[in-house]
């Protein structure tokens, strides 16, 4: 494994036509490209995850599994606006000489894919064998198969969508008015908004599970609870949990970037546009999924050529896509397998 940092020396033009400065994209690789590039895997990480997806994905990479850096030669990103190494609201704008905090442009996950590129020419890759990303990962991912169409052989767009829907615009307004509610979040202090982000985060998981999932994990062991619910301090937990590693800047500027992902914007409607992906296609659906609901991964399957949707069957609705890694593997063997033996893909 190598973690890396890629600067871009010019002027990155964001899509609102905003020049920023200093472009810097934290990246991570496992194992070498081979000589003819031909398995190049291209992994695309969600909202707040990193560029390491042997932390957040670790049944999905290693030897023997479905991506070994043994054999293949696996990059993983981190998504600019997160503050993980990449361009982030805590780094200094050059035009002040001090942290961007509220003022950090606007980076749309059309910005994201063409960022990535510039990474990819700075590599040499000219071609990769596989892309896969879930949420909004699965959603760059997409953006940059419609960009460079022969780029991907194969792509794997898990639990996402081709334009993010009123439902998940709705599910990121709310965790962003909680930040905006925080007394906090105006002061520019790199800990603004914190207890904000904590509730938003709560928002967010109502969004990434479903009742099953709750019902199954957080009951009571007791008929006689009265108050202080495993459901309760679930809640409390995962929103401290995540605020000792992420900040609200980075969550609220992140969610926006998700909101903007469409696919049509400006190339004649979303239909026309996955018409134009080359790429070989295995959507994958999560069973139960509320945030990106399987008839939306069933809709890129009909409108991209030949490519086919697969429902992962599960009980943890959106989260799935990072729990149900064995269905996962499976899927995206058989898929590539057949693929290479030429079998009619069903």
């Amino acid at each position: 494994m190598q973690q890396n940092v890629f600067t871009y020396s010019a002027p990155f033009v964001l899509e609102s036509g905003v020049l920023f400065q200093n472009l810097r994209l934290a990246y991570t690789t496992y194992g070498r490209i081979n000589e003819d590039q031909s398995n190049v895997i291209w992994i695309f990480h969600a909202l707040t995850a990193n560029s390491n997806p042997h932390e957040w994905w670790p049944e999905m990479l290693g030897e023997g599994k479905a991506f070994d850096p043994g054999k293949d030669f696996i990059i993983c990103v981190n998504m600019p606006g997160s503050c993980y190494g990449s361009s982030s609201p805590l780094d200094t704008n050059p035009a002040t000489g001090e942290p961007y905090y509220h003022d950090f442009p606007f980076f749309t996950i059309r910005d994201m894919a063409r960022a990535y590129q510039l990474l990819q020419k700075e590599l040499g890759i000219q071609k990769i064998k596989i892309g896969i990303g879930g949420s909004t990962g699965g959603q760059q991912l997409l953006e940059w198969a419609v960009q460079d169409p022969g780029l991907f052989e194969y792509i794997v767009p898990l639990a996402t969508n081709a334009v993010h829907s009123p439902w998940g615009k709705a599910f990121n307004a709310s965790q962003r008015f909680a930040i905006e509610a925080d007394q906090t979040w105006q002061t520019k202090n790199p800990e603004a908004g914190r207890k904000g982000m904590e509730v938003a985060r709560g928002i967010a998981l109502l969004s990434y599970r479903n009742a099953t999932a709750y019902n199954k994990t957080q009951s009571e062991h007791s008929d006689e609870q009265l108050e202080a619910f495993r459901s309760e301090s679930y809640q409390r937990y995962q929103g401290t949990k995540l605020a000792a590693r992420f900040n609200a800047f980075s969550y609220y500027a992140l969610s926006k970037s998700m909101d903007s992902h469409n696919l049509g914007r400006g190339r004649g409607g979303v239909i026309k546009a996955l018409g134009t992906i080359q790429a070989k296609t295995l959507a994958l659906a999560l069973e139960g999924d509320l945030l990106f609901p399987p008839e939306e991964q069933e809709f890129l399957a009909e409108h991209i050529p030949g490519a086919i949707e697969k429902e992962i069957r599960s009980d943890y609705g959106h989260d799935g896509f990072l729990l149900e890694f064995d269905q996962i593997s499976e899927a995206i063997k058989k898929f590539t397998t057949r693929h290479a033996e030429g079998v009619a893909i069903k």
